[in-house]
């Protein structure tokens, strides 16, 4: 499975900017199966967003996914700040394949400190979605700090936790340290996308990395716009989690539905 992070300096609330370059990032990237970017991407991080805009952001930034999927062949992964069938708002991370298909989850854990619980709705289920034989988890920043909500499960392990990010440079510590958390706990690779640059508010230091299920970073991307591919060994991770079962040892608890 061959990864590619996209770790982009993302133009505040410029929807066709970003698409312009997230283009040039992926014309000088190799052939991949799935490339990540950061958390909406097409926007940055919008916690007091302008609805009359948001729809037709969201249907432009998906429209490119589907496009470059289709170009690419490969998967096509990111989160942007949506309008749900009830108008209510979610950040909606997309996983869009190949032949147009669309798989979503919404963003469980809400970031109260930045206001965005204000304007978005949480979601309220996982999401792992299989991709040439390969199982993703899908995660937006925030959630990474929540491990229950991420925990595998030894009956239908997911193989990949895919966090996508606005994760600011004051605190770049925590991101590496969860981030390999995370892949220990889990037994299983993970991907974070963390996006560069400035908003408003906050700077944004990149530190978009790979981990694999010992904790060990893979690749790493420093703190400019820029690209990384990976060959994920999918042999490997499985071999490694019959050795050393961890797993089937875990607590069987489950996470509840909230609502």
């Amino acid at each position: 499975m061959r990864i590619t992070l996209l770790q982009t300096d993302i133009a505040w609330n410029d929807t066709q900017e970003n698409i312009r370059r997230v283009e040039r990032l992926l014309n000088d990237a190799p052939s991949s199966d799935v490339y990540v970017l950061p958390e909406m991407w097409n926007t940055g991080f919008l916690t007091q967003p302008e609805t009359s805009y948001l729809e037709e952001d969201c249907k432009k930034a998906l429209r490119f996914m589907k496009e470059q999927a289709a170009r690419y062949d490969a998967a096509m992964a990111g989160s942007v700040a949506a309008v749900d069938d009830k108008g209510g708002l979610r950040n909606r991370f997309y996983f869009v394949l190949p032949d147009g298909s669309v798989n979503y989850y919404d963003k469980h854990h809400l970031f109260t400190m930045g206001g965005e619980h204000g304007f978005y709705e949480a979601g309220c289920r996982v999401m792992d979605v299989e991709w040439r034989a390969v199982m993703f988890r899908l995660s937006v920043c925030y959630d990474l700090r929540f491990p229950v909500w991420l925990r595998n499960n030894a009956r239908q392990p997911y193989d990949v936790l895919l966090c996508v990010a606005s994760w600011p440079q004051v605190r770049q510590q925590v991101w590496d340290i969860l981030l390999r958390a995370r892949a220990i706990e889990n037994q299983c690779f993970v991907v974070g996308v963390n996006r560069v640059g400035d908003d408003p508010s906050l700077s944004y230091a990149g530190g978009s990395v790979v981990v694999d299920a010992k904790g060990r970073e893979m690749v790493k991307l420093g703190c400019g716009a820029g690209t990384s591919t990976i060959d994920l060994d999918m042999e490997a991770l499985c071999n490694f989690r019959r050795r050393f079962p961890v797993l089937d040892d875990a607590d069987k608890t489950k996470v509840e539905d909230p609502f």
